[in-house]
């Protein structure tokens, strides 16, 4: 029978390491939208390990092309191995078929990669957001092993539950007292929309903070980012 008096866990021989954990959340928030004829694809600068915080500036995002962008939230390390995947597998396919890769192909994509490593997966927390070949905004969401979800609004991370409920109720106008209609957002609301729920939720979240790095795709300038300077406590 086994027994956990006869382990060592600092025995290298030893046939089991019960301490053995390789993932950790190092926490950040990424939130993406779809408009009319736009999508914004938000990703916070914060490293967080404890509590303490690493860096205050780290990149969530990835650029797959001038339509599409990738931004991650959870274990960074994965994160970053994550992106190379995906863009490397893009870059490739672009040179090979000479087209640009679409949004839904790139959701297809990430979905499988993400996937196929189901049994030891990345601790990562996505959202995808571009363009289709109409030119309307579109955004996915995935959780760490591939189930996705094409949406108008989602939000990923340590502060999901704080910015979510905001963006079903205002955006999609869910849980409200009154039924209403679902209104069309232009892209500056949307950005002050987005600003705003990355303040609020700096106040509660002690993983969101420093910058949220916010990428605006648009048929007319592509992928445009800017940074928008969060509370640094």
């Amino acid at each position: 029978m086994y027994n956990k008096q006869h382990l060592d866990p600092h025995d290298d021989t030893s046939a089991q390491r019960p301490d053995f954990m390789p993932y950790q959340n190092n926490g950040g928030t990424v939130v993406a939208m779809g408009g009319e004829d736009y999508c914004i694809v938000a990703a916070t600068t914060r490293l967080g390990l404890g509590f303490a915080i690493p860096t205050r500036n780290v990149c969530r995002y990835a650029i797959l092309n001038d339509r599409v962008v990738l931004a991650t939230a959870g274990m960074y390390a994965d994160t970053v191995a994550l992106h190379k995947v995906v863009t490397a597998r893009v870059k490739v396919y672009q040179q090979q078929q000479e087209k640009p890769f679409g949004l839904f192909s790139a959701a297809q994509l990430l979905s499988n990669t993400l996937y196929y490593r189901r049994f030891f997966p990345y601790y990562t927390f996505n959202v995808l957001g571009g363009l289709d070949q109409d030119g309307q905004g579109f955004v996915y969401g995935f959780d760490a092993i591939g189930s996705g979800e094409k949406v108008k609004v989602v939000c990923n991370g340590t502060a999901q539950a704080l910015i979510q409920p905001i963006l079903d109720n205002q955006v999609e106008k869910k849980q409200q007292y009154e039924n209403k209609q679902i209104e069309k957002w232009s892209l500056q609301e949307a950005l002050d929309l987005v600003k705003d729920v990355f303040t609020s939720a700096g106040e509660r979240d002690i993983y969101t903070g420093d910058a949220v790095d916010i990428c605006t795709v648009t048929k007319q300038r592509g992928v445009v980012v800017e940074t928008f300077p969060l509370k640094k406590d």
